[in-house]
């Protein structure tokens, strides 16, 4: 299950583009109503948290690639922005604190190299408030923000970081 987890999330932005543009083509060719876009993203963050923002939508394809653009982080923090007028990142980031799938964090067999928190855009962003593995800090896959890229899932060495129904103990 990590293996083909590493693979999803190496290929996330072309599946990202292959959905999104699909969905694109459905709204504007087929006149897919977006009141169904709307329940199928929320019903997707009850189950997987905020996912539809980093797999599934066609404007986070276009501020994924403006992402990239920026290897220094500073237009990561516009990615957030863009989120300010879209239903569907207010109801899924609500539900990060609810769904069935989480980020979890296994403190026991942590090594706390924090490769987890180089890739995360969350922690990049407000490094005082979030982090995966240092204590006192929030975590970040609880948060509105997270759009479960799952970047640190798939770096984690050990498997500590899990994306998983149940939050592993301490």
């Amino acid at each position: 299950m990590r293996s083909f987890l590493k693979i999803l999330v190496n290929i996330r932005v072309y599946l990202l583009a292959l959905l999104g543009i699909a969905l694109y083509y459905a709204i504007t060719v087929h006149h897919l109503s977006l009141w169904y876009v709307f329940i199928g993203g929320s019903l997707l963050g009850v189950l997987f948290g905020k996912v539809f923002c980093r797999w599934g939508c066609p404007m986070g394809l276009f501020m994924e690639l403006l992402m990239s653009l920026s290897p220094d982080g500073k237009i990561r923090q516009m990615y957030q922005y863009h989120k300010v007028g879209c239903p569907i990142a207010w109801v899924s980031g609500w539900l990060n604190k609810f769904s069935m799938l989480r980020i979890g964090v296994d403190k026991s067999s942590c090594i706390s190299c924090g490769k987890c928190d180089k890739q995360c855009y969350i922690v990049a962003m407000e490094p005082d408030t979030f982090s995966l593995y240092k204590p006192g800090k929030s975590e970040p896959g609880s948060s509105f923000t997270c759009s479960k890229c799952l970047k640190c899932v798939a770096v984690c060495p050990n498997g500590s970081l899990q994306y998983t129904t149940r939050r592993l103990k301490k």
